[in-house]
């Protein structure tokens, strides 16, 4: 069933299937719940599942203004909320790990699987911040020295060369809110997910590298976790056979 929920005037899409415990599927940023179509499909015979498109992707609205992790994920507590759902597993990828961890460490959850995640701030070389503040710099005096038009036109031209691709791809609203939500470090919360956690992950992971997820087991008190070999930053599609396999024993789906 597809359905939609308004959260503070943004409009958000999800959709329930199957009947059972709740397991709540969380995208990575840059994606849509879509990208679960095969976990969920393998969930729903046991499982009621419950995928979400967050703010700004699929077939909900953008935010209204500059939202971070917490915005994200009090939009899920109120979907929760309204569902009635109680302890519900979360699985999270890259960004949809961010949501979960935080909503973990304050909410009742029966357990949490943390893909490729985000949550750890990466550490910069002294060249980010060079890139960084010099394009600060060029957008405050550009327009002074050569005229709003042209400096707009030299300003986009650097952010296409140095920025990601995400970033590029992305409206102002959710350029704005993806430079927020990026340098959030959430290693604070993690001794507060007390609950069992898979840390499944791609060992050639760059957006997301694996020493990452050496750090999560060392903050949170309950993990577990299994490297898929030779993958990248989605290895749960990558590697399906060992996904599904690692979901069934943690989850203890026969």
């Amino acid at each position: 069933m597809d359905a939609r929920y308004k959260y503070e005037g943004v409009e958000l899409a999800y959709s329930i299937e199957g009947e059972g415990d709740t397991v709540i599927l969380l995208h990575g940023w840059g994606c849509d719940r879509n990208i679960w179509v095969a976990t969920r499909e393998w969930l729903r015979a046991s499982k009621r599942v419950v995928t979400v498109d967050f703010a700004g992707f699929g077939l909900s609205d953008e935010p209204r203004e500059v939202w971070g992790v917490e915005e994200y994920t009090r939009s899920l507590e109120a979907l929760v909320r309204e569902l009635g759902i109680v302890r519900p597993t979360l699985i999270g990828h890259s960004f949809g790990g961010r949501v979960a961890i935080v909503f973990a460490s304050r909410n009742e959850v029966e357990r949490v699987v943390l893909t490729d995640a985000a949550g750890v701030k990466p550490r910069r070389k002294p060249s980010y911040y060079y890139k960084v503040y010099s394009f600060k710099l060029m957008k405050s005096l550009l327009p002074l020295l050569i005229g709003k038009q042209k400096a707009q036109m030299l300003i986009d031209q650097r952010r296409r060369k140095s920025g990601s691709s995400d970033y590029n791809r992305a409206t102002p609203m959710m350029r704005a809110i993806l430079s927020k939500v990026v340098n959030e470090d959430l290693q604070h919360l993690m001794p507060s997910v007390k609950v069992p956690v898979l840390l499944f992950w791609g060992d050639k992971d760059t957006a997301t590298p694996i020493t990452d997820a050496y750090i999560m087991t060392r903050k949170m008190p309950d993990t577990i976790m299994a490297v898929a070999e030779g993958a990248g930053h989605f290895a749960m599609l990558e590697q399906p056979e060992l996904w599904f396999s690692s979901l069934s024993s943690f989850l203890n789906i026969e």
